[in-house]
């Protein structure tokens, strides 16, 4: 068993022995394969590397020989250039050449014909010596006295010329703007149709007999006593017949006796406690009735977004009247005027309209009655949240703060022609004669003015001047000193027109 036992080791390790050495080749061969066949494919990559290598070096040099050639190009246009402005300096500097020496020949030219001129100019004066002393000799005066007398009568010359040309300017000027004004205004007075009427201070109540005079009057005159506590108006009861007068400054009050005495009437119970029950719910109609006018009002003009209280002031200026004018009336004539002037203008006209019917608001509030009318309705309208070009308006329509604001002399203006317009308004007589007499004394204090009157209604000035003191041109421009001069030491509606008459008469006598 050991010898067969070692036999089969032996033969496996021979065995295994014979694997590895037949492995062996094998692997050798194997190897030998692998490596020919590398070095094959390394022969053939490194042949194809020297292509590329050669094409990318050809390529390069091509490359480098266009751009050699390029730039030798730049370098011969630019040679070229050169030689250009080379040749062109050469040219220059020869025409400078020849400039020099003809400036040269111009320059000695002008030298002499320099000292050509100083001698004429020598000879001229030697002249003009012998000229002016014969003429000394022949008018009798020195050279200066009659440079004087000439200066004299160029500066009355050209101030002659200089006032008709002032003249003729102003008078251009005036004839357009007068002209384009009265288009303006014209179309917008024809485009506006109200009506004027002038109140009183007295309210006229009809009654149908004289019981009802005497129930109104009541037992020792308790009802009426009670009626003008109540109402804070005057009632007159005299011998007026079918009529009682309600006698008050202040419409509102009137309105309230009117109503008041209307509803007593009817009822027929008229006694104290009654009178006092009735004027109350009167009072508060009356408030709801100023309300509706204002909300009213500003329907009919288009003018919305207004504060309730804005609204009631616009209602109350029903039963005001400014110098006799209805202010409500004045005031939807000012606001329509004022929105048609500002369409002609190509400004805003709701603006305008809106300014226009809030220019017043001023007279029927009962704040700070110290201030003026325009300042307290711009104050009234900065409370209410009004834009400032509406409060600007209404506080500049009378020219008593600065205007920031293009509607604002529209409105302005449209406060004057509603003023101005023929028996809307009444003026106290004595102010009136005091304008007047004014104006003409005005006119009186001027040297050279003889007589002057005030017409239509002062809205014209007749200046008559002597004429042995006053000539043409003076008379002209005393007319413009007139007018500046009463534009700004007096108040008056509208314009004033300033006619200055100078005229000479000669008489004689046949006998």
């Amino acid at each position: 068993m050991v010898y067969i036992i070692l036999a089969a080791i032996g033969g496996a390790i021979i065995a295994l022995a014979a694997y590895f050495l037949i492995h062996r080749s094998i692997m050798r061969g194997r190897r030998d394969e692998i490596l020919l066949k590398a070095e094959a494919d390394a022969e053939r990559i490194k042949q194809e590397r020297i292509l590329q290598a050669k094409e990318r070096i050809l390529q390069l040099k091509s490359e480098h020989e266009k751009q050699v050639n390029e730039r030798n190009a730049q370098i011969r246009e630019a040679e070229n250039r050169i030689k250009q402005k080379e040749n062109s300096l050469n040219q220059q500097n020869g025409e400078l050449s020849r400039k020099i020496h003809d400036a040269d020949a111009a320059k000695a030219a002008a030298a002499a014909l320099q000292e050509t001129l100083n001698k004429k100019r020598e000879e001229f004066d030697k002249l003009m010596d012998q000229a002016n002393k014969q003429l000394e000799t022949v008018a009798g005066m020195s050279a200066a006295e009659a440079k004087n007398i000439l200066m004299e009568n160029m500066k009355a010359e050209a101030r002659t010329e200089a006032q008709a040309y002032i003249n003729d300017t102003m008078d251009e000027a005036r004839m357009n703007a007068t002209k384009e004004a009265k288009r303006i205004v014209i179309n917008t007075i024809q485009r506006t149709a109200t009506e004027t009427a002038i109140e009183n201070a007295v309210t006229t109540f009809p009654i149908d007999n004289d019981e009802i005079k005497g129930r109104i009057i009541g037992r020792e005159g308790r009802n009426i006593r009670a009626l003008e506590a109540a109402t804070g108006v005057e009632i007159v009861v005299d011998d007026t017949p079918d009529a009682i007068l309600l006698s008050a400054f202040d419409p509102v009050r009137r309105e309230v006796a009117r109503l008041a005495l209307h509803q007593l009437v009817v009822d027929g119970r008229i006694h104290p406690a009654r009178i006092e029950e009735v004027v109350a719910k009167v009072q508060k109609q009356l408030e709801d009735e100023i309300l509706e006018t204002g909300k009213r009002t500003c329907i009919d003009l288009g003018v919305h977004g207004l504060n309730i209280e804005l609204v009631k002031l616009i209602g109350r200026m029903k039963y005001r009247s400014s110098y006799g004018q209805n202010l409500l009336q004045h005031s939807r004539e000012v606001a329509s005027l004022s929105a048609i002037m500002a369409s002609e203008l190509g400004l805003n006209p709701k603006a305008a309209k809106r300014a226009g019917l809030l220019h017043d608001i001023g007279k029927v509030s009962d704040e700070d009655p110290e201030l003026p009318h325009a300042i307290l309705g711009m104050k009234l309208a900065e409370q209410y949240k009004e834009k400032p070009d509406i409060c600007n308006a209404i506080g500049a329509h009378h020219e008593e703060i600065e205007m920031t604001s293009l509607i604002s002399p529209i409105v302005m203006i449209g406060d004057a022609i509603s003023g101005a317009r023929p028996g809307a308004r009444r003026e106290v007589i004595e102010s009136y004669i005091k304008r007047l007499k004014g104006m003409e004394d005005l006119a009186a204090s001027y040297p050279g003015v003889t007589k002057s009157y005030a017409i239509q209604a002062g809205r014209e000035l007749r200046v008559i001047v002597g004429a042995e003191e006053v000539s043409d041109d003076q008379a002209a421009r005393l007319s413009t000193e007139i007018a500046q001069k009463i534009q700004e030491e007096m108040t008056y509606p509208g314009q004033v027109k300033i006619t200055v008459i100078r005229e000479t008469r000669s008489i004689a006598f046949a006998k």
